[in-house]
């Protein structure tokens, strides 16, 4: 049987971004006008969600560590139902929607449906927040490579931690702040140096941003003699010393020869 898609809805998987809403693309901002049902995800910020129009339907459906959450069938087939009952949708997700977010699999459910899908590509919490702190990802001399990680698991997390510990590259852990002594322990066990620079991110972008800087041997302490709290971001290298202003740029650069020497 042919589905009339003329009488559907269309969905749209959209990245908020880090949080500030001065990175919400262009096109993110339309759709949030447009839509009539937003699917909103915990981590996205109440100065985006001030954006949202008073005319649309807000559906909540974050999800937090450790507390009961809408499970990812449930939300799917919430998207496919309003679809199509003729309604545009818009699944609002932080960073990128793609990058640890899962929209992959609501696009191959709506897909499946017979539902006509757009993503719209956020900036993801990797690039944005740790340019906000002033931390490049890549830089040369200091890092060549740049993994993305994430952290979110009940138990033991089932990562090769060996080429983790790889030197010369730059490890972003999502959702780490729960794992923080396990990735302490695996990284250091498997040949990073205790003295390996890092830095926390926490509410990357943000008015209530803020930056915790340390060694790897410390991660597990700063955690929580901080009480740092998710949304935070573990940048782990030696671009965790860089900033870009004019005051540690000299030092900066006589680091960036030394590695290269």
């Amino acid at each position: 049987m042919k589905t009339n898609k003329t009488l559907m809805g269309k969905i749209y998987i959209v990245g908020a971004g880090p949080g500030d809403p001065e990175l919400l693309t262009m096109k993110a901002y339309t759709v949030l006008q447009s839509a009539h049902i937003v699917f909103v995800d915990r981590l996205v910020s109440k100065e985006i969600r001030n954006l949202i129009p008073s005319r649309s339907t807000i559906v909540e459906v974050g999800k937090a560590p450790g507390q009961q959450s809408v499970p990812q069938e449930e939300i799917n087939t919430g998207l496919i139902e309003a679809a199509l009952k003729g309604f545009d949708v818009c699944r609002l997700k932080g960073g990128d929607p793609f990058v640890f977010g899962r929209g992959g699999e609501e696009q191959q459910a709506a897909q499946q449906a017979g539902l006509e899908v757009e993503v719209v590509p956020g900036i993801t919490a990797a690039a944005g927040c740790a340019a906000a702190a002033g931390i490049p990802l890549t830089h040369r001399g200091l890092s060549q490579a740049v993994t993305l990680v994430t952290a979110q698991a009940a138990d033991e997390l089932n990562i090769n931690w060996r080429a983790l510990a790889a030197p010369d590259q730059t490890l972003v852990f999502y959702m780490g702040i729960r794992q923080a002594g396990q990735i302490q322990t695996q990284l250091v066990s498997r040949g990073l140096a205790p003295t390996t620079t890092l830095a926390i991110i926490e509410n990357g972008t943000r008015p209530e941003q803020r930056i915790f800087h340390g060694k790897l041997g410390q991660l597990r302490a700063m955690v929580e003699q901080n009480q740092i709290a998710s949304p935070a971001l573990v940048v782990i290298g030696e671009v965790t010393r860089l900033g870009v202003n004019a005051d540690n740029l000299t030092s900066l650069n006589a680091l960036a020869e030394e590695f290269c020497a």
